[in-house]
This record gives structure tokens, sequence and C-alpha cells, in this order.
């Protein structure tokens, strides 16, 4: 049977909202950031409609061990916004496993923003900088942010199919809460009691750092830096936000770097895709 008009009415409706539906601005050769009064927390915020999207290509590191051989994440979506004193970036790209635990074998997701630490004519390298030369980086990963959602930070929630007796410090003579358990606690878990930062429950999903070269990174002196991710039906939606480095204000031009992990693959540290320097745009006015 042949369809009718009537029948069809409804197809027509839904491609004639698609052919009118808002295209995404885009900015081929640079990464602009624009202006606005408050920079959104969240990738879901409705300022993020107005950011022209930049297609950032990805390359593996292969430079300096461990290095990448087998390319995976090819490109990731970036975008920037200011409010004159910090930028936030929000970046997304694909991620099949969406790896969000770190346990032996197994690593994380993760992106990271990378700029120099002063703005100035001559570029530090972009693989971490160089003598003289340092970048910031503003690391995310996927596994804090679960932590910060609400995952415990216990071996129950990683291993959820284990099943233990006994724990040293569950024991029943030692009272909850109590010096002594505290102790026993901090005896069998060594990293947190010499206060490794990167041990323990995390207050927040991102960290700052600063490097000069490979091999020569290390947490900056004070985090700075706020962000936010959540999954996507194919991969990962991240929000960065920090200070604006030493010499860039509004109006002026930088550049910036990105560099993705996908955990499920094994890749952790030097181990990523990368980009090189993208040039960075910052709106002046208002």
């Amino acid at each position: 049977m042949a369809p009718t008009l009537r029948s069809l009415a409804p197809l027509l409706a839904l491609a004639l909202a698609c052919s009118q539906a808002p295209q995404r601005p885009v900015s081929p050769a640079e990464v602009r950031a624009l202006r606005v009064a408050a920079l959104p927390e969240g990738p879901d915020d409705p300022a993020w409609r107005a950011a022209p999207v930049h297609a950032a290509a990805l390359l593996p590191q292969d430079v300096v061990e461990p290095r990448l051989l087998a390319p995976s994440t090819v490109s990731l979506e970036a975008q920037s916004l200011t409010d004159g004193k910090r930028v936030a970036f929000r970046l997304a790209w694909s991620s099949p496993g969406h790896a969000d635990t770190v346990i032996p074998a197994r690593f994380s997701d993760a992106v990271a923003v990378q700029l120099p630490a002063r703005a100035a004519p001559e570029a530090p390298n972009p693989m971490m900088g160089e003598a003289g030369l340092p970048v910031e980086i503003t690391y995310w990963r996927a596994a804090w942010q679960a932590m910060v959602d609400g995952r415990p930070d216990t071996l129950a929630a990683l291993y959820p199919n284990a099943r233990v007796d006994h724990y040293p410090f569950e024991a029943a003579s030692l009272a909850a809460g109590s010096p002594e358990q505290a102790a026993m606690a901090r005896r069998f878990a060594p990293a947190r009691a010499l206060g490794n930062p990167m041990a323990g429950p995390r207050p927040r999903p991102v960290q700052d750092l600063r490097a000069t070269g490979p091999g020569t990174l290390s947490p900056s002196e004070q985090q700075v830096s706020s962000g936010a991710g959540k999954a996507t039906p194919g991969g990962w939606a991240v929000v960065l936000v920090r200070p604006l480095p030493a010499g860039l204000e509004p109006g002026k031009r930088s550049q910036v770097a990105f560099a993705v992990w996908q955990g499920g693959q094994g890749e952790v540290g030097a181990r990523k895709m990368r980009t090189g320097w993208i040039p960075l745009a910052l709106e002046g006015g208002k």
C-alpha cells in the first residue's frame, strides 16, 4: 500500500526539525576562549553551546620511554571560556570502556590540559616544557571523579565480588575510632601514613602539576584548579577550570596542548595520546 500524506507527516516534521537544529560554532585553526561573566563548572552547562569547538587531532607519545606505539584516541573536542581571570576548557572524547578504577594491571581514563607557565613569544617544548620554560598541567582522572561522586575508597568497592575473612584494623578488640584502631589502619596503609598525595580519598577529581621536560613532573605548590567530568554514551565530557597563567590576559594569545589516556588499553604515565601546541586566543573586552 502506498503511503499517504497523513502517514508521512510525522517523518516530514522530524526531518524539518533536524534541518533547523542549531549547528555548533567551530574553530578549526585555534582554540578560542569566549569571554563570559561566570565560568561553568560542569560539562552540561548551557554556556558551552556558544563556545566554538576545536577538533584537536591526537598522536601517540612515541618520543620518550615508555612510548605508546599503537594509536588509540583519534581526536578530542575542545572548547574554552574565560572570565578574564580564569580559563575553562570542556573536553570530550571517545572511550569505549569508561575505565574508572586503579588497581593492579588496570588503569583509569584521564585527560590533561597543558599551558606555558608564562605567556611569552617563545613557547616551551610541547613535550612537557624544558629547562627555564616550565609548563603548568591540570590533570583529571576518572577514578578520582568516581571517588568524588561517592564511590567508597575501599577494597569492597573496587572488588565487589571478593570476600574478606578479617582485617586486622577491624578487630573486635579495637574500639571504633580509637587511637589504636587508627594506628593499625595506618600500618596497613603506608602510603597514606606517609602523606602520599596520590593515596586515599580525594576532595577533587583534578590535580595541578608542573614540569620542565619529560621526567620532571611534580605536584604544584598550590592546588588551584577545579573540574568535573561525566560519562557520556560514547566516552567522557570533562570541564577543567584554572587561573590564567602569568602574562596571559583577555585579548592576548598563547598556546595550549591536550593529552588523553585510555586506561582500558593500558595507557598510563608517558603512554598517552597527545597534541602539539595549539594556538589559544582569549576574547577581550567586557
